[in-house]
């Protein structure tokens, strides 16, 4: 998808701004961005425990690669506004309805040819920093498109309440995930379950690494 420079340059600048707040007046910490790929399908699949998550994975992610984008679907109910509807949208995020949104698959499935796409395998967000099961949809996605798939933990910012000062948090970066043992096997619910239980296996793993460091929950 082709995204004009003056908009790149927004969401570069604005992502920058975010990230003074983030990590100079706060102590929030980024770990392992140098795993995520320059080019290339990348899915950046994350647990989700604030609204904070949408604002401050975008920043991680193209600190490391400005003038990219990370596109995300969001729920619809964000673009009620007509104001805010356009800033999410220049930021790449786009309405996503309850249930099974065939459209909206399509977008992501497309964007994953050589874009980075934002999703949150559980689909909701779990404010008490617990990790929930994973959507079998995003398997699907992930077995339908191939993308490089990175497990990422934020840890922290649940607690945070704005405007936040010296508070803190994380998010960590894994290595991109391997499923050619499951590429191998039939096209189903349960091969899908299984690449996803493997990308939540993966995340679990990360928080389990920041536990020590930011309370996850």
């Amino acid at each position: 998808m082709k995204v004009s420079l003056l908009r790149r340059l927004w969401v570069t600048f604005s992502v920058w701004v975010i990230g003074c707040y983030a990590s100079a007046l706060n102590r929030f910490t980024v770990h392992g961005a140098e795993r995520i790929p320059g080019s290339g399908g990348v899915l950046v699949a994350s647990n989700h425990i604030s609204a904070y998550d949408t604002i401050f994975l975008p920043w991680a992610v193209i600190r490391r690669h400005p003038l990219q984008m990370l596109w995300a679907p969001a729920k619809e109910e964000l673009f009620q506004s007509r104001f805010m509807g356009l800033v999410y949208r220049s930021w790449g995020a786009f309405p996503v309805r309850r249930g099974r949104d065939i459209r909206a698959g399509k977008q992501i499935n497309a964007l994953l040819a050589d874009q980075k796409v934002m999703l949150f395998p559980e689909g909701t967000r779990h404010k008490d920093g617990v990790l929930g099961k994973g959507n079998r949809g995003v398997g699907k996605i992930i077995y339908d498109t191939r993308p490089q798939v990175i497990p990422t933990a934020l840890t922290g910012v649940n607690r945070w309440k704005f405007p936040a000062l010296g508070a803190q948090g994380a998010v960590r970066f894994g290595h991109p995930l391997d499923f050619s043992d499951l590429y191998a096997l039939e096209d189903c619910k349960e091969t899908h379950q299984l690449i996803v239980d493997r990308v939540m296996e993966a995340i679990a793993s990360l928080l389990q690494q920041d536990r020590g460091s930011v309370d996850a929950g």
